[in-house]
């Protein structure tokens, strides 16, 4: 009878031991804000539409903090916002309160700073994870969003850079309707300019083609009249571009927004790691990791890095951290990651696939930078336009 009351004694002490332990532990809550996309048209039986591109990256990032924070004391808690199609995004930011200070945002480039621009948003701090909008880098910066994904200037200079080791120089670009078509445009004309490449043909493709039915006809028509090295694309919705290749008049490679892309992510990438990356990710989301799951993934991991580091959970030190040539993440891409203080870009490798392969890696060897080669990639400080 002795030993059975000592032995439920010491589970008590026990007990009480792990709640005064879980409850010493430092809480890091952190918002993840995401506006449902309507359905687009389908333009392909092949991919399916995911709507909830972002939130599983997301949700393995906690995973690994928490990992980590197991050691470190520190408890990481993860808020899912999801708003419907046209529903008001301003009062779901509100609502969060001013008990979460950190927020992963999933919203178009419009909704960057508007949501940025709200009293309620002074004093948080933002993580971009779906644009690549250069002017969310530039004149429209805020400094307490910080930016995940590559913008168009990091991607074009990316695909300029592979393009120059080829000597692949003259290029034939093409240019759909969309605004978001013509700003990639405006990225990859000023990536020529920057690397002597020369544009030899600029065309735009109006709707008056139906590629599904007649590229075979009018994809020839279309390239014809003009000699080049490389078709650079810019299609961002994926309305045109992918029956550009093989039809051309002239056998030549197709770049851009389809054929050879620069992107953040691909399925195809395996090196320094990734591979662990895309099985752990593929086991529990059921499909393979896209650009904002990575995006997603990367900003909720910064997040953990920062706060281990500087051992707080408070919004204010955890950006002086990520802004300072302290910080450094691994994102399984060869290279550490860190953010450019001047716009608050997460400056990184770039992968360089094709539809079923990883081609390269930029920065490409030989192109030098005085701080970082990173920085080769985009708008360097003394070219930026954030004040």
């Amino acid at each position: 009878m002795h030993t059975k009351s000592q032995y439920l004694i010491g589970l008590m002490l026990l007990s009480a031991v792990f709640s005064a332990v879980a409850a010493s532990k430092q809480s890091i809550k952190i918002a993840y804000l995401f506006q449902e996309r309507a359905v687009p048209a389908a333009l392909s039986n092949l991919d399916a539409f995911i709507q909830n591109k972002g939130q599983l990256g997301a949700e393995l990032a906690i995973s690994d903090n928490n990992t980590t924070g197991q050691f470190t004391q520190q408890q990481y808690e993860l808020k899912t916002v999801v708003v419907p199609v046209g529903g008001d995004m301003a009062a779901a930011f509100n609502a969060l309160g001013d008990d979460i200070g950190l927020v992963v945002l999933n919203v178009t480039p419009a909704q960057v700073n508007q949501l940025a621009d709200l009293p309620s948003a002074q004093n948080k701090l933002l993580f971009d994870a779906a644009s690549s909008d250069d002017e969310l880098r530039g004149v429209q910066c805020r400094r307490h969003v910080l930016h995940i994904l590559p913008s168009r200037a990091m991607r074009a200079d990316a695909l300029a850079q592979y393009m120059l080791k080829k000597r692949w120089r003259e290029w034939f670009l093409v240019v759909g309707q969309t605004a978001e078509d013509r700003l990639y445009a405006a990225a990859i004309k000023r990536a020529a300019k920057r690397y002597g490449m020369k544009l030899v043909a600029e065309k735009a493709w109006d709707n008056t083609y139906d590629a599904r039915r007649t590229a075979q006809a009018d994809v020839p028509q279309f390239t014809q009249g003009e000699d080049y090295d490389v078709l650079v694309v810019a299609d961002e919705q994926g309305l045109f571009g992918e029956y550009l290749d093989y039809r051309t008049w002239l056998p030549r490679p197709v770049i851009g927004t389809q054929g050879l892309i620069a992107t953040a992510w691909h399925r195809t990438h395996e090196q320094w790691g990734a591979v662990q990356l895309q099985n752990r990710f593929k086991e529990s989301a059921g499909r393979w990791m896209e650009e904002e799951d990575y995006a997603a993934y990367l900003a909720v991991r910064a997040i953990g890095e920062a706060s281990v580091r500087a051992k707080s959970n408070q919004a204010s030190a955890i950006k002086d951290y990520m802004l300072s040539e302290a910080f450094a993440l691994q994102g399984y891409k060869g290279k550490p990651m860190s953010f450019r203080a001047w716009d608050g870009q997460l400056r990184q490798p770039i992968l360089l696939a094709a539809p079923r392969s990883l081609v390269g890696v930029a920065p490409v060897e030989g192109f030098l930078h005085p701080t970082s080669e990173l920085d080769t990639l985009g708008y360097d400080q003394p070219e930026t336009a954030c004040k």
